[in-house]
């Protein structure tokens, strides 16, 4: 296990928006337009001619089916408005979640950490970002193929998603490289944390078919209080991380 800090200026945090976008299901599932819904009531229409003013002796048959018809319209509309709002909200989910794991991709991660440096430089608060970089990914992939790589991808993101609060975002960097953002944890809380999230990944091996794959994950970490700028942020976990994976501390 191989942990590093890098010693920031002063601190900051941030609460986060939420790690998943709603309405997965009803996009996979059946369209939410295309229910069948039964008439409108009697007492709808009854309803809907009593606040038009429409008289009692003016609501024929033919005119209580027409507002029967309009109600059912704006119904229709309105489930028609519900489904796209779903469609969207799962895109959305797509445009930003990784396609290997269920945790957000650079880009997305790098927009949380560019709100949480804003965070941190108007209140005054400390959150931290830990760079972790896996070792030993390569091998499994030349000795058990790709497969096997993106299953100890997605067992890591797994297991930093499990073991880090909700307010924390975990994202994957590309590659075998992973964040996360850790909300108001200063550095020795961070150095703490990244220790215990190593241990973790190294002492929980991934199985893939008959084969026990076991991992370890070099780690740098930085805390920041909104005084550099999102990017120069990351770039310093980063190179906190190397320098551990070089055996400099």
């Amino acid at each position: 296990m191989k942990v590093t800090g890098d010693r920031p200026v002063r601190g900051p945090a941030r609460a986060r928006d939420t790690r998943r976008a709603e309405g997965t299901e009803a996009v996979g599932g059946a369209d939410p337009a295309e229910e069948v819904r039964p008439a409108a009531s009697t007492r709808s229409v009854q309803d809907v001619a009593t606040f038009l003013g429409i008289p009692e002796d003016d609501l024929t048959p033919k005119v209580r089916e027409g507002i029967a018809r309009l109600l059912d319209e704006v119904d229709r509309l309105r489930r028609d408005a519900e489904s796209k709002e779903l469609r969207i909200a799962y895109l959305e989910r797509l445009a930003d979640e990784d396609p290997l794991a269920p945790v957000l991709n650079r880009r997305a991660f790098v927009r949380e950490l560019t709100r949480m440096v804003a965070h941190a430089e108007r209140y005054g608060t400390v959150s931290s970002v830990l760079y972790f970089d896996l070792d030993g990914l390569k091998a499994i992939n030349d000795a058990h193929g790709h497969g096997a790589g993106d299953a100890a991808l997605a067992h890591t993101a797994d297991i930093l998603v499990r073991n880090t609060r909700g307010s924390d975002i975990v994202g994957r960097l590309g590659g075998d490289e992973f964040g996360v953002l850790l909300v108001q944890a200063d550095e020795a809380s961070a150095l703490r944390k990244a220790t215990d999230l190593a241990e973790l990944v190294a002492s929980t091996p991934v199985t893939w078919r008959e084969a026990t794959l076991t991992i370890s994950a070099s780690v740098g970490s930085f805390a920041f209080d909104g005084r550099e700028e999102a990017q120069a942020v990351l770039d310093r976990a980063d190179r906190a991380m190397y320098r551990r994976k070089r055996g400099v501390r």
